[in-house]
């Protein structure tokens, strides 16, 4: 491979040097999130700089020019970064783009020399930039660099003994600050950059593409860990976007989060930034943060959530769903349920489903907005991302997803289960539910019950698929217009139905599809309808549990409420203001009914 000689690299060699690294990165994540305790203790490290770097290895391919190879990495690297270290080694790449000439070869002295001037971009990207993180141990390895770039041109050796200065400086990071020093760890974030330029080093030394190739990553799982973390969490969100065009300068912005919530980083460019902090209000700040810039991309983690996986585990089984369940969010927080949001668009604005949209903004929204939202998937990523974490501290990961006639998200699960699976080898169970929102929410929290009373995983997945044909939704639409605006229901037969003044019954068939189940000419009558259908089948089979549904119609769902429990001798176990994905198709005052029959 003549990519290289002592004197300089090429853009090829960065690349598979690039992917070494990598490749140590993912082999280590489990240990990074263990020992990860600042700036917040949500042993999530690992699992951000894992997505940071599986973004480059799934978007860029091997060019033999270096500046080109740097760019294609720091670009995939801004856009798919995560966390606090995911995005301060993402503005390291970047800098070390910006400050590359357009060559195709690089040598010693260009190179110190680019890694020299990157440091301001990272230090400039974080608020409050402090010592003994991933921050200080690049600072070091750049000095080191820069005193050999004159007096020593072999590359190689360089870039080889740098490892004795690299592990130096990582290893003072524990009495550099407060909060390693008190658990005895080094920075999480900083070995994590120390361990990929172990992988660099291992591919200069070794050349060995067939393991690069092969990437059979083996992790190391957390889950029986007795530590307990008992520090509080000032605030709750772990907050990230990609903001197009933005109309502030950097200190702007960063005072401007300032006031939403800490942890600041902001990478990037006015063209294209990054932004990290960690808040309490995640909807707010965005819709604040609309009238700045575009916001093309979001990403909210739960840190109390993954604060109680890391430490405070209820059971050895994970369960996923997304944000279509609708379940109380107590429910939700009891069982330890992860939800993962889909994404919602108004306009060129991004936004996640009951995460930075909730119901009372999104109908204020979808009145006053000249355009109509729209949905997309949950992409592979997003899942992968979940599901690596979630890995590293349980036996087993069951995902429970809305209809695949409706999104492709089950799909997109399934393939980030099927890659998991193999690199963690833990089950990943994903099912279809053929259902959506209260319905979907009753099959999780029936799998979730099944988790808490100890059942065995492979008779819950059972379980599971025995309740899908079990477990029905009746739906009574008030205002046909935003099914046709959602194209939902074509504008011919909306603009019929409107003039009778017909009010459907929507409910879903075997196959998950959506089904007319009946109309009416007010909601007072297909209310109605679906009453006397209950009734109908609780002859026969007695319900096991049931949701109300409503698109911000309290009102409406109080009076639902008293008429079942007179059908069914029960309360609803939740009462639910729906989803926005699924609020934008029903339509404001819409009611539903979600049941599950005994099997």
């Amino acid at each position: 491979m003549n990519s290289t000689t002592d004197q300089f690299i090429n853009g090829k060699f960065l690349y598979y040097g690039f992917m070494a690294g990598s490749q140590q990165v993912l082999q280590n994540q489990a240990e990074l999130n263990r020992i990860n305790v600042f700036p917040v203790r949500d042993k999530d490290t690992g699992t951000n700089l894992a997505s940071t770097i599986r973004a480059v290895i799934d978007n860029i391919k091997p060019d033999k020019s270096y500046k080109k190879t740097i760019g294609n990495i720091a670009e995939a690297a801004l856009i798919g970064a995560r966390g606090n270290s995911g995005i301060i080694f993402a503005q390291f790449l970047h800098g070390l783009s910006k400050e590359t000439k357009d060559i195709h070869d690089i040598t010693l002295q260009e190179f110190a020399k680019s890694v020299r001037k990157s440091i301001p971009y990272m230090y400039e990207a974080v608020a409050n930039p402090i010592e003994g993180t991933m921050l200080t141990v690049i600072s070091d390895w750049s000095n080191f660099l820069s005193s050999k770039e004159e007096v020593v041109h072999d590359f190689k050796k360089v870039i080889i003994d740098s490892i004795v200065v690299l592990e130096k400086s990582l290893s003072e990071t524990t009495s550099k600050l407060r909060a390693l020093n008190k658990y005895g760890f080094v920075d999480a974030g900083a070995k994590g950059f120390v361990v990929f330029i172990k992988g660099f080093i291992d591919f200069i030394q070794n050349r060995n593409l067939r393991s690069l190739a092969r990437g059979r990553v083996e992790n190391i799982s957390l889950i029986h860990s007795e530590e307990v973390l008992d520090e509080d969490l000032n605030y709750r969100y772990c907050t990230e976007a990609i903001v197009k065009k933005i109309q502030l300068t950097t200190l702007e912005l960063k005072q401007f989060l300032s006031n939403y919530g800490d942890s600041i980083v902001v990478a990037g460019s006015n063209e294209t930034c990054r932004i990290h902090v960690h808040t309490n209000h995640p909807a707010e700040l965005f819709n604040k943060l609309k009238n700045s810039g575009t916001i093309s991309f979001q990403k909210v983690d739960d840190m109390l959530r993954q604060k109680e996986i890391a430490s405070q585990r209820k059971w050895n089984i994970a369960l996923v769903t997304d944000s279509t369940c609708d379940l109380s969010q107590d429910l939700i927080d009891y069982y330890q349920i992860n939800v993962v949001p889909v994404n919602l668009n108004f306009g060129d604005n991004h936004y996640l489903d009951k995460i930075t949209m909730q119901p009372e903004q999104f109908y204020d929204l979808l009145k006053s907005s000249p355009e109509f939202p729209k949905t997309s998937q949950i992409n592979e990523r997003a899942f992968t991302n979940v599901y690596s974490y979630l890995a590293s501290h349980y036996d087993a990961i069951i995902s429970v997803h809305l209809t695949s006639q409706f999104s492709g998200t089950f799909a997109n699960s399934l393939k980030a289960g099927q890659r998991i699976e193999k690199e963690f080898n833990k089950p990943v169970y994903v099912i279809d539910s053929k259902n959506l929102s209260g319905s979907l929410g009753l099959l999780v929290l029936k799998t979730a019950q099944n988790i808490e009373a100890g059942h065995e995983l492979e008779s819950i997945v059972e379980s599971l698929y025995r309740d899908i044909v079990n477990t029905k939704i009746y739906v009574s639409v008030r205002d046909l217009k935003y099914m046709i605006k959602g194209g939902r229901v074509s504008k011919p037969v909306g603009f019929i139905a409107n003039i009778l003044g017909l009010k459907p019954v929507i409910s879903m068939d075997v196959e998950g599809k959506s089904l007319l189940f009946g109309k009416a000419f007010s909601q007072k009558a297909s209310l109605n309808k679906i009453y006397k259908h209950i009734e109908k089948i609780a002859v026969e089979k007695s319900v096991w549990n049931y949701i109300i549904l409503h698109a911000h119609n309290p009102d409406g769902a109080k009076s639902v409420g008293l008429k079942m429990l007179g059908i069914t001798g029960k309360k609803p176990v939740s009462v639910v203001d729906i989803s926005p994905v699924i609020g934008m198709h029903a339509g404001h005052g819409t009611i539903a009914v979600s049941l599950m029959f005994d099997n």
